[in-house]
């Protein structure tokens, strides 16, 4: 685990609304589509996936998950996107190998780490996120916004 303060960032993004899993993926290769037709996609790109409801809490048809990009101020967008922004804060960040049993293991020790910390959880969304080439080698960080 290491601390990161996140920026505000302004994301272009495929929302993708029902039970988390699969279809998260396609939602993803929808933004990656996007992002390389308009020559975004490269070495510096970052690509968040967004989980905005909490599945313990919002019944599964009802689960937002939003697969983004974030762009600079120049970029422009279309109407076959969706743009948003993500307000910032401090994140604790856990890079994990982007396999299904790794990210299960991470999710059963993050919070268990965090609390050894001193940290919560805040009350906004946790995020993947992929900097460059990292999901090519099949890494991801999970980023968890906290609280002291």
């Amino acid at each position: 685990m290491r601390m990161e303060i996140l920026p505000n960032y302004r994301l272009a993004y495929v929302r993708q609304t029902g039970p988390y899993g699969p279809a998260n993926t396609q939602a993803m290769q929808q933004i990656k589509e996007w992002s390389r037709a308009k020559g975004l996609l490269t070495e510096s790109t970052v690509l968040l996936g967004i989980a905005n409801d909490n599945p313990r809490t919002t019944s599964p048809q009802d689960c937002r998950y939003d697969a983004c990009i974030v762009l600079a101020d120049r970029n422009a967008i279309d109407e076959s996107i969706g743009e948003r922004e993500l307000i910032g804060g401090e994140y604790a960040i856990f890079t994990v190998k982007h396999t299904s049993e790794d990210v299960q293991r991470a999710w059963g020790a993050i919070f268990s780490v965090m609390h050894n910390s001193g940290l919560r959880q805040a009350d906004k969304p946790i995020i993947e996120r992929y900097v460059g080439n990292m999901e090519i080698h099949d890494f991801c960080e999970i980023c968890v916004p906290v609280e002291r």
